[in-house]
């Protein structure tokens, strides 16, 4: 089977994979078949779509764009209600001090690295430090207009954190068992140390369901930070009275964590419930985004910012997992 006749009908095969995959997570429902749906995790589902994209091409990029940002969104509030309030701000709390230091110390170092050292444009050098400093993407979509980005500087530096995103999800997990992180060490780590909501979710998924909640607590927590830094951002460079573009999702998952505290004592099934479908969703979520990788993704990353992104992405992950496993 050659690499044309998989690229003609890369459509075919797209709705087969999407098939496949719900099919397996939809086995978790039925008794006899439940074991085979622990075989569909978050980094194989992310792998199909990465395989997909760059031995078929894409297929309906729009659509895989649209639906992965608006399927995470839906999920992350799901996984609220399977959480306890003081739980999560036990969690928070702990992961608190080191990302308030790690947010300032990435977008200091991020640009010491790319606009200083590797002499990389301001715009794209910020963008990335931005990426790597809160929620990968949605920092980078929420300072791009402030700082006046060219829509190439937010492609090459949006593709940068893609990549090194898919990235984490798949060695994160690995490394953590390796060196026998917990599952809240863990947890806070990758919250800390990955850029994108998506792939911090995704790999505590694959760690476990503690890690699952510590990491989508303080990842959600350090998204927050998106305001803050706009401001700053705002002034540093100049350009007052730019929309600053909230993560809204982020105040409904909270409700929702509240919700299943206060409001749902009687009626913990119908939460277990709501948080399982949303793991599920999780993992229908990798398969969309790796599908939005594709070789032309690849071709925009030079090698200055993707030098920049992995020395950033490196440090910070020394530096938090040192402060992790001493604290």
């Amino acid at each position: 089977m050659s690499i044309t006749f998989l690229q003609n009908h890369n459509k075919k095969i797209y709705f087969t994979l999407i098939s496949v995959i719900t099919l397996f997570l939809i086995m978790d429902y039925i008794p006899w078949l439940s074991f085979f749906a622990g075989y569909m995790t978050p980094p194989l589902s992310l792998f199909l779509g990465l395989a997909f994209a760059l031995i078929c091409g894409e297929a309906y990029p729009k659509f895989n764009k649209k639906v992965s940002k608006y399927l995470l969104q839906y999920c992350v509030v799901g996984l609220g209600f399977g959480m306890n309030l003081h739980e999560s701000l036990a969690s928070g709390r702990q992961g608190m001090e080191f990302t308030i230091i790690s947010v300032a110390g990435t977008l200091i170092i991020g640009m010491l690295i790319g606009y200083r050292f590797l002499k990389i444009n301001r715009e794209t050098s910020y963008l990335i430090s931005s990426g790597t400093a809160i929620c990968g993407g949605s920092a980078i979509a929420a300072v791009g207009p402030i700082i006046k980005a060219k829509e190439s500087d937010m492609s090459v530096a949006l593709a940068t954190i893609f990549i090194l995103n898919a990235i984490a999800l798949f060695i994160f997990p690995i490394i953590g068992h390796y060196i026998g992180l917990d599952q809240q060490q863990f947890g806070t780590w990758a919250a800390i140390a990955i850029h994108d909501t998506s792939s911090v979710v995704g790999a505590g998924a694959a760690y476990g369901e503690e890690a699952l909640k510590v990491a989508t607590t303080i990842k959600l927590t350090r998204a927050l930070w998106i305001i803050p830094v706009a401001l700053v951002t705002a002034l540093i460079f100049k350009s007052g009275g730019k929309k600053i573009a909230i993560p809204w999702f982020i105040f409904y998952f909270i409700i929702a964590i509240v919700l299943n505290t206060y409001f749902m004592n009687g009626m913990t099934q119908v939460g277990h419930g709501i948080a399982s479908l949303a793991r599920k969703g999780l993992i229908l979520t990798m398969f969309f985004i790796g599908a939005s990788l594709s070789v032309d993704v690849l071709k925009k990353v030079g090698v200055r910012p993707l030098i920049q992104g992995v020395l950033l992405w490196i440090t910070i992950s020394l530096l938090s997992l040192g402060y992790i496993l001493i604290s």
